[in-house]
């Protein structure tokens, strides 16, 4: 729920005050977020209002992350060569697969130095701060590098700023743009969601090991990492519509036939890890090109605010999928449920890929 609302409040001012001084403002928000995290007392020491701050401070966060989004990723685009922005736009996204194949590490070593386990271990009482300190220092270093070292776009710099730039963006043809992306950004967050954002708990209940389950995540991300720059490039040559296209089939077919393979054979560790990685990078596959593909649909004056609800918004009806998979238990069997959630974002894929237009040859000065 942050991330719209920091795409909201911080897309507008992106457009009105310029992309590098809303990054500046949101990386000192979610610095100082998550260095409170990693700070906060426990519950024996201030009770019920540990976890009311933990989830404030969480929420927090994800309004600042939302503000990045929608100020940073612009910023950068701005300065992508044309011809080169379907690859510049999928190494913005890399540092998805990245994070999630360092953090599984951060985690796996964090757990080996301070095993967890009952209320009093070290883990519990202060091993578990430690991703979070590490997450404050390279937020911290990301705050200062916006601040020494990156220029405010020249696009921004040059063109004429709007009064009210949500106003613009829901009329005339942005508000269309924002509806064929809002599709597109919801077949995203479905098939994430039904794969990465599932897997680990949905295996851990099905008792899979979880050196098993790592395996899977480390795998993918590192395949991911490989992967998105090729993707970025096909989009380039081929058109995102086209290379979405594909995706889409393919996350209505691979992915969900991949995962449920992954589930019938959960007590063979090496068939779970190679199934479920075909459906993950398959879900993954999707962000390489995404940034991109929104960029090119709005007009500098709205693209901070255009990119960043485009990017976000549709992340929110997708983040129930728990619920859905309890009201899916109701009718087939429940470890079988995300099948239904990645097959439906591959149908919002298809959809959205097909409303699409080729963007990828306009200049964004003229966008």
């Amino acid at each position: 729920m942050g991330r719209p609302l920091g795409a909201i409040i911080f897309g507008s001012m992106g457009d009105r005050i310029g992309r590098r001084r809303t990054t500046i403002i949101v990386s000192a928000g979610f610095t100082i977020c998550t260095g409170l995290i990693a700070l906060l007392p426990s519950y024996a020491a201030i009770g019920a209002l540990s976890p009311i701050l933990l989830v404030l401070l969480r929420l927090l966060d994800g309004v600042f992350l939302g503000g990045e989004y929608t100020a940073a990723n612009p910023l950068a685009m701005e300065y992508a060569p044309r011809e080169r922005r379907g690859v510049y736009g999928s190494l913005l996204n890399i540092g998805y697969p990245a994070a999630l194949g360092v953090i599984t590490l951060i985690t796996i070593a964090t757990l080996q130095v301070f095993p967890g386990g009952d209320i009093d271990s070290a883990y519990v009482v202060w091993g578990w701060r430690i991703p979070f300190a590490i997450g404050f220092v390279l937020s911290a270093a990301l705050f200062l590098y916006y601040l020494r070292s990156v220029p405010e776009s020249e696009l921004w710099t040059k063109m004429p700023k709007v009064k009210s730039p949500l106003r613009t963006l829901f009329s005339g043809r942005n508000i269309r743009s924002l509806g064929t992306a809002f599709v597109v950004g919801s077949g995203a967050w479905l098939t994430l969601d039904g794969t990465v954002g599932v897997f680990s708990g949905h295996f851990k209940k099905m008792e899979t090991d979880v050196s098993v389950i790592n395996t899977v995540v480390l795998i993918s991300a590192a395949l991911g990492v490989c992967m998105f720059p090729f993707i970025g490039a096909a989009g380039q040559r081929f058109g995102r519509r086209e290379v979405f296209l594909v995706l889409g089939a393919a996350n209505l077919t691979v992915a969900p036939l991949a995962f449920a393979l992954a589930v019938s054979n959960v007590s063979e560790p090496a068939l779970v890890v190679v199934f479920a990685v075909v459906s993950i990078v398959t879900a993954l596959a999707v962000w390489a090109m995404i940034t991109a593909y929104i960029m090119e649909m709005f007009p500098t004056e709205v693209r901070s605010s255009g990119y960043g609800i485009a990017y976000s918004l549709p992340s929110v009806i997708p983040a129930f999928y728990t619920y859905y998979m309890l009201g899916l238990g109701n009718v087939m069997p429940y470890d079988y449920t995300p099948v239904v959630i990645i097959a439906a974002g591959g149908v919002c894929l298809l959809v959205g890929a097909y409303i699409s237009k080729d963007l990828r040859h306009v200049h964004l000065e003229n966008a």
